[in-house]
């Protein structure tokens, strides 16, 4: 065994094994995988959650629901329908029927126009006759019957959103996305490209972005900024979805546009963490892609979350504000080959993959 010279310390001598690779990484138990996350701030089942964020924050919404934690629901309506049904008109997915926001500048917006007293209307999309809401076209999955009709129903969903904002003690919001298509006429950030679930691709109309560090900082803290200057004092607890991109159309391979997506907003999240007191990271990324506890933990079709998955995010998470047990670390066993998560998720981006030629 190598000495150490006489006189000299390294600043590593006294780090814990979860600073360590090999220790951490080469067989996790309840030690190592508490050490991945240690709150900023004190969560308990009371404190009232708001959640949001790509396809992934569905797990999120659903598992704390069931579990008894205060998941606020600005719209509840979807209570009186069917699961299944309610699911379909986004209900019950998230704290209000936004849909899926990937991106920061998605939400940034939503919270602009919830708290405005003219918030700016949505581009309208159609479909056999059909009118949809750009900014959610999928919770009405058959449209509505004018483009009035569409604008009033957006104006009934950011009261209740902004309802929720009033509330909320901690917004819990899982990035997505670098990607995205911006309206020409109106520079709103949409969920998904026109064609995909309604209206029509017209290169004058939309223009493809793909948003950069600065600019997903800049969003993040303007969402803050926002809501602290309407007198909400909410604080944000970030995720960064392990779910890889679907397709791209940055013209890079499909692998290298998904790290570069998941590297931008996992450095703004861990600037934001480290410097900020009113955001904090919870690394469900790294619990699902990394063997930090016990994964990768992907389906066999290598995009979707397995339940082992989503099972130790949110052990993780549960063991670390005191409601609930280290999740059991096991080698991950493979599902059949469904191509379906361990529970449906409602999501636009895997309709991309119907458009592969």
């Amino acid at each position: 065994m190598a000495r150490r010279p006489a006189g000299r310390r390294s600043p590593y001598a006294d780090l814990p094994r979860a600073a360590f690779w090999r220790s951490a990484m080469r067989a996790p138990d309840e030690a190592t995988v508490a050490a991945l996350y240690r709150p900023k701030f004190d969560l308990t089942p009371q404190t009232r959650l708001m959640t949001a964020g790509s396809c992934f924050a569905q797990h999120l919404h659903r598992t704390l629901t069931r579990a008894g934690w205060n998941v606020l629901q600005g719209e509840g309506t979807g209570r009186l329908l069917p699961a299944a049904l309610a699911r379909d008109y986004g209900y019950n997915i998230y704290s209000a029927r936004y849909g899926n926001i990937y991106t920061a500048r998605q939400l940034r917006q939503l919270i602009e126009d919830a708290l405005s007293d003219t918030p700016r209307p949505a581009p309208v999309w159609t479909r056999d006759g059909r009118v949809f809401d750009a900014l959610r076209p999928t919770v009405e999955p058959h449209g509505l019957d004018s483009a009035d009709l569409v604008q009033e129903a957006r104006r009934d969903h950011l009261a209740c959103v902004r309802g929720v904002l009033a509330e909320t003690d901690v917004l819990i919001f899982t990035l997505g996305l670098t990607e995205c298509w911006i309206d020409r006429a109106t520079g709103l950030a949409l969920p998904t490209a026109p064609g995909t679930v309604a209206g029509q691709y017209d290169p004058d109309t939309v223009t493809f972005h793909n948003f950069t560090y600065p600019e997903v900082l800049a969003d993040l803290c303007a969402s803050r900024d926002l809501l602290h200057a309407a007198g909400y004092p909410v604080r944000i607890l970030l995720t960064v979805s392990p779910v890889p991109l679907t397709a791209t159309a940055s013209g890079a391979h499909v692998g290298t546009a998904t790290t570069y997506s998941k590297s931008v907003l996992r450095a703004v999240c861990g600037m934001l963490e480290a410097q900020d007191p009113d955001f904090d990271y919870f690394p469900a990324y790294e619990i699902i892609t990394t063997t930090a506890a016990g994964g990768p933990h992907f389906a066999r079709n290598r995009r979707d979350p397995s339940a082992t998955g989503v099972d130790t995010v949110l052990g993780v998470f549960a063991m670390a504000h005191g409601d609930g047990p280290a999740p059991e670390i096991a080698p991950p066993t493979e599902p059949p080959d469904t191509g379906k998560t361990a529970e449906e998720v409602a999501c636009e981006e895997i309709l991309l993959e119907a458009f592969r030629k």
